[in-house]
């Protein structure tokens, strides 16, 4: 199978972890997996910083390599919520529940140009110790560590 995640993945947390570890997982050894990542004007519509392009590519790469799966894969820049998956055959899309809606508007506009939909797996979100999700935006604020751990700050 072909299969398609995307996300800015600043920083790479448990739960994009889990995100590309699924794509992987339905790709299987004979299959591919393409994985879009924002580029650095897309991703500055974010309300917290995002580091450089290339330095998220270069984590996006180790971690990939850290599991050495057996699915081609490649890494393309994003310019906009649907990069390739409008032109590209391909059979699933892996989102996260925050990231649903965008699934469901990629197969909308397939379907506006004729194409056949895809698959949409949605994976649950990962959560923190407290019960919510991890997100880049609470990392970001110094809530939460990648992993979920809260971070107790001295007031």
């Amino acid at each position: 199978m072909k299969i398609m995640v995307g996300g800015t993945f600043d920083p790479l947390h448990d739960g994009h972890k889990l995100l590309i570890r699924r794509a992987f997982e339905l790709a299987t050894p004979e299959g591919a997996v393409i994985i879009g990542l924002t580029s650095d004007s897309f991703a500055n519509r974010k309300s917290h910083p995002i580091h450089p392009y290339d330095d998220r590519y270069r984590e996006l790469v180790s971690f990939i390599s850290s599991f050495n799966p057996e699915a081609e894969w490649e890494i393309e820049e994003l310019h906009d919520q649907f990069g390739s998956t409008l032109e590209v055959d391909f059979d699933a899309l892996v989102v996260s529940e925050e990231t649903f809606p965008v699934g469901q508007s990629i197969n909308q506009k397939r379907r506006e140009l004729g194409r056949s939909c895809v698959e949409i797996h949605m994976i649950r979100c990962v959560l923190a110790e407290d019960g919510r999700w991890i997100s880049s935006t609470r990392i970001w604020r110094g809530e939460i560590d990648i992993h979920g751990r809260l971070i107790h700050q001295d007031s």
